[in-house]
Formats: C-alpha cells, structure tokens, sequence
C-alpha cells in the first residue's frame, strides 16, 4: 500500500477530484482545507496584499491506495494539479506498513 499526500491551490480541486474519479483503483480521499507558506526566495509577491500575508490558502488530499494503482493515481493528481506557475504546491508518495478499514460490510 502506497500513502499519497498533496498540497494544492484550492481553485484546482475540482479538477483534481475529477481526474481522480476516473483513475482506476481510486480509493477515496481526505480533503483538509489548511494554509501554507512558501520557502524564503522561492516566491516573489504578485502585489502588496500577497506581499502582507505570510499564508495563503492551500488544500491538502490524503488517501491509501493499493501499490497497483499508486502511480497511476499519482500522476493523474499530479496533471490535474499543476497549472505551471510558482505555488502550486507539492505531492509525495510513501510507503504504508498497514492499513486496515475501520467498518466492513459484514464484519
């Protein structure tokens, strides 16, 4: 099992959950709503009100998805993220050692 987090600009998370849906092997996923900050010289202000606020508004996905589909899913909330420009966040992939659903049908 593979665990896929991103940090996005709100604005792409329709896109995002679109491409998603229509990825094989998708699981579901975490949406938090969260603020972020870029690393110092990274990031140019665009205008005064930017250049006043240290966060802007960024959402983070989360979900578990079997190691078959991982990269699959990875690159498709990738795509469906990145829009070219400097804040568009980031995505990573790493390893779970378990996971288990908390209800089952019949269980």
């Amino acid at each position: 099992m593979k665990e896929i987090k991103a940090i996005i600009r709100p604005v792409r998370l329709d896109d995002v959950r679109e491409a998603l849906m229509r990825t094989p092997g998708f699981p579901g996923m975490t949406v938090t709503h969260v603020e972020g900050c870029s690393a110092p010289g990274r990031h140019q202000p665009q205008n005064l009100k930017e250049e006043l606020l240290d966060f802007s508004p960024k959402v983070r996905i989360e979900m578990v998805a079997a190691d078959e589909h991982a990269d699959t899913l990875y690159e498709a909330l990738k795509q469906a993220a990145t829009t070219g420009h400097v804040g568009d966040g980031l995505v990573w992939m790493s390893e779970v050692a378990r996971c288990d659903y908390l209800w089952q049908p019949g269980g």
